[in-house]
């Protein structure tokens, strides 16, 4: 008989966690969010420095992080006029960085 290596239980908390985790998947659910958010891991950056590590135009690095913001997956912190974007909680990173280390090697 295989033992369940994660039980559940179908209780209020449980269906909360996994609202959560489909909240945190939907969002990464991008190429470019999740490319965005590798990048992220190892350390803030502004949007002038994702969009030249990505190739992309300054209007699309700022609406993939709007979406991100939106769902409360990066945080900013402003310095002086440029604005820096980060890794929003631990549980976001660790999930982020076994992403990025399993599929990006």
């Amino acid at each position: 008989m295989e033992v369940n290596a994660f039980p559940l239980s179908f209780n209020p908390e449980a269906t909360d966690k996994a609202r959560e985790i489909t909240r945190v998947l939907k969002a990464l659910a991008h190429k470019h969010r999740l490319m965005i958010m590798c990048l992220l891991v190892d350390g803030a950056k502004s949007v002038n420095e994702l969009e030249k590590l990505l190739c992309l135009r300054q209007s699309a690095v700022s609406q993939q992080l709007a979406r991100l913001r939106a769902a409360r997956l990066v945080g900013t912190q402003r310095q002086g006029k440029m604005v820096y974007y980060f890794i929003e909680g631990e549980e976001t990173l660790s999930t982020v960085k076994f992403l990025c280390a399993t599929y990006f090697r």
